[in-house]
């Protein structure tokens, strides 16, 4: 029997101080691969996240979801003994993730100065609203405000209507996904260096990172992108299309050679010859005029029998699935996409599947996140640290973990 490949990140030690999103989802990536990821929260003030969103018999359900793989502890940075108990967590780890107020670690004598002078390859990842400098370091900052000054709130929406945002947080994730990087980044540099860095990351320059051509449209072509519903300016076709059963399917088939195909699909190949529509830049002068022409198509046909004609001709579409679309879908069950995990109280749960796949050592879904505050203080504190009872009774009881 072949032995088991080990995970990418299992001599990876990541401590956790950061609260909702930013950081804990940064959190949740390495342990998805195999880090150890220490979840740590003050022992009065848990984070907020183990009760948002939705809950089944009192139990948060977003929670197990963020939190999985990681394990669970609790210590008081506030007090001087909880500061010193961090050093020493600090110095059998490789990471830590924080995503507080600039200048919050700093108060409790945790500047990244400190904690490298303990481990010197330690590396910090520090996201904030507004990052680490700069006049607006200070101000608070949530994914909603990254959003909306990183560009993104005034280009979604309806040009009719006020800005408006997307169903999820995508300025935190956005966020969380560029300091993962950083943070691999930086775990590759200190191969070579032997030393750590900062990571700062902040959300409003994470949403500006993806605003694709937005500074050069305006200061090179005196262009200010504005929100257009459904459709980007000149990219046609692209839109959603109304179907005879009352619905709407996705088409983009804006390369010359697919909407060839979608000619094709629609019973009109010579469509596709037509010099109002023959170019890329000759549809998108046509946009409106070549929707309305392909809605009557799709209208004309039900969702499932337009979308099976358009697979069959390599056009790219879809429906625009709800969660039940998702759960029932049988190439989201074939790619592991929700995978049901046992969970101590609710018993099954269905958890998001790991994204990206690797094909050798893909990530791993062993647990969700710890229903117990501190669930994991003995293991982490008596076998890491070599705390003995005793003390960790003393420290218990002076309100330190």
């Amino acid at each position: 029997m072949l032995e088991k490949e080990k995970l990418p990140l299992e001599d990876v030690r990541v401590l956790e101080l950061g609260t909702l999103l930013a950081g804990p989802f940064s959190g949740r990536l390495f342990a998805d691969f195999g880090a150890e990821v220490i979840k740590i929260e003050p022992p009065d003030k848990p984070d907020p996240m183990r009760k948002w969103g939705k809950s089944k018999d009192g139990i948060g359900l977003w929670w197990p979801v963020q939190s999985r793989n990681k394990k669970s502890i609790t210590l008081n940075l506030r007090t001087e003994k909880g500061q010193e108990l961090f050093k020493d967590l600090v110095r059998e780890a490789d990471i830590v993730i924080e995503n507080f107020r600039p200048g919050t670690m700093e108060k409790w004598g945790l500047s990244y100065a400190e904690l490298s002078a303990e481990n010197p390859r330690l590396i910090m990842m520090r996201t904030s609203g507004f990052g680490q400098t700069g006049p607006y370091k200070e101000r608070a900052g949530f994914g909603s405000i990254g959003e909306a000054m990183g560009g993104l709130r005034h280009v979604t929406g309806f040009p009719d209507r006020e800005p408006t945002r997307a169903g999820i947080s995508i300025g935190d994730t956005l966020a969380a996904l560029f300091a993962t990087i950083g943070c691999l980044t930086a775990l590759h540099e200190r191969k070579s260096s032997g030393r750590g860095q900062v990571i700062d990351t902040a959300i409003y320059e994470s949403v500006f990172s993806v605003m694709e051509s937005l500074v050069p449209d305006y200061l090179l072509a005196d262009y200010i992108r504005e929100r257009t519903g459904n459709i980007l300016p000149g990219v046609a076709p692209s839109n959603i299309y109304r179907t005879a059963d009352d619905t709407y399917i996705v088409i983009g088939a804006n390369a010359d050679a697919v909407f060839r195909r979608l000619c094709e699909a629609m019973g009109e190949p010579e469509l596709a010859e037509h010099p109002d529509y023959a170019t890329h830049e000759a549809r998108g002068k046509n946009q409106k005029v070549l929707d309305v022409r392909i809605e009557e198509w799709t209208s004309s046909l039900n969702a499932n029998v337009a979308l099976q004609r358009l697979e069959k001709h390599g056009v790219p579409s879809g429906m625009i699935y709800t969660v039940k679309d998702i759960v029932e879908d049988r190439h989201y069950q074939e790619r592991d996409m929700i995978i049901p995990i046992e969970h101590p109280e609710l018993g099954e749960f269905p958890m998001p599947g790991v994204v990206p796949k690797l094909s050798r050592t893909p990530g791993q879904i062993k647990q969700p996140g710890a229903s117990i505050l501190g669930e994991h203080n003995k293991d982490v504190y008596e076998k890491l640290l070599g705390l003995s009872e005793n003390y960790l009774t003393e420290l218990n009881e002076d309100n330190v973990i």
